[in-house]
């Protein structure tokens, strides 16, 4: 069976992505409107990974449009603790619901849930490649508190090598004119090098800096992240703290933004300030999330994904936290590119050996 998933918000046209960022507005003005819409139907929630914004705003977000929730938050309290597949695992919950949202702690974990899935699947955070959703909490917020999407200086700060949802707003941003990006972080953990070319390939620009007081000062939204200490053993702190010090340096109309949670990066009398919206960007992604829903349920995402470049390789990814990696049944897909190849799952390149 055929279904439309959200992998990633690329997949989406820009005229759907902004129909939903719309739709969210509105549910958030008039949630009472939208209590019964998903009345009888059941969303499943697979999380191999510790979530508290991500899974209770999913769990939130259907219930305040009527449905019900099951799944699991520990997967060794399920029966991937005695072994079963992730392709099992999915086939059997996606038969007792009606939408699926996973979260997994490899790269390209989402693609292949889709693969095996009987209902549409939403990507919750697939390792260090993408979080749509949270992008979409984001665009949301954006579009309330600075009241466009379009010609803004987007600083980004923190660790950039790791952070999915930094790798996500990027990708997202360059589809509207006129942005631009400064990459605030020690050289250790440096935006990785597809998520620049993307940059790069879509018209956009960005500067490299380590210091955030040198460079808050040009921002209209500052995205603040956090060392991902659980993917990397070199993540002991924050280089860069944003305190009320630095904050008197940005403009009176910066959007302070952060995907939670914090650990070291912002300190707590920044909560404070008006430009601080991270609390509020949680509650817009709620609102977000039972806009997706009901697209995806409803009347679809139109997605028209071309995948006649694709291509089937024997060609091992590179990139050794890739799905196809554990999950050694699923077909290796790439995209040709020269004699590089790219993986459809985790978008790493790898040397073609064929």
């Amino acid at each position: 069976m055929n279904f439309e998933h959200l992998i990633d918000l690329d997949d989406l046209s820009l005229d759907k992505l902004n129909e939903i960022i719309d739709m969210a507005s509105r549910i958030s003005k008039h949630p009472e409107h939208y209590r019964h819409a998903c009345s009888g139907k059941i969303l499943a929630t697979l999380f191999y990974e510790p979530s508290t914004r991500t899974k209770m705003s999913f769990e939130a977000a259907m219930q305040r449009l009527g449905g019900t929730v099951i799944g699991f938050d520990n997967p060794m309290g399920s029966s991937v603790s005695k072994g079963e597949t992730l392709q099992d695992t999915v086939k059997v919950v996606s038969g007792y619901s009606d939408i699926l949202v996973i979260r997994h702690s490899r790269d390209g974990a989402a693609l292949a849930a889709a693969q095996a899935s009987l209902v549409p699947v939403i990507n919750a955070g697939d390792g260090t490649h993408m979080h749509p959703t949270q992008t979409l909490a984001d665009l949301v917020t954006l579009m309330n508190k600075a009241g466009r999407l379009d010609n803004l200086k987007i600083g980004l700060c923190g660790d950039l090598k790791n952070g999915r949802t930094v790798h996500s707003l990027i990708k997202t941003m360059c589809r509207y004119e006129n942005n631009s990006f400064v990459l605030i972080s020690s050289p250790e953990f440096a935006l990785p090098d597809y998520s620049k070319d993307y940059i790069t390939d879509s018209g956009a620009s960005y500067m490299e800096t380590d210091s955030l007081k040198d460079s808050i000062g040009g921002l209209d939204v500052l995205y603040m992240t956090r060392m991902q200490r659980e993917r990397d053993v070199n993540a002991k702190e924050s280089f860069n703290i944003l305190d009320l010090e630095t904050l008197r340096l940005g403009k009176p109309s910066l959007c302070v933004l952060h995907p939670l949670p914090r650990v070291d990066e912002i300190t707590k009398d920044v909560d404070a300030d008006t430009r601080a919206v991270y609390f509020e960007q949680t509650r817009y992604g709620m609102y977000a999330r039972m806009s997706l829903i009901l697209n995806m349920l409803g009347k679809g995402l139109g997605i028209e994904k071309d995948q006649s470049s694709e291509i089937e390789s024997k060609t091992l990814c590179s990139y050794s936290n890739c799905i196809t990696n554990q999950e050694t049944y699923l077909k290796r897909l790439y995209e040709k590119d020269g004699k590089e190849l790219i993986c459809r799952y985790c978008e790493h390149r790898t040397k073609s050996k064929e």
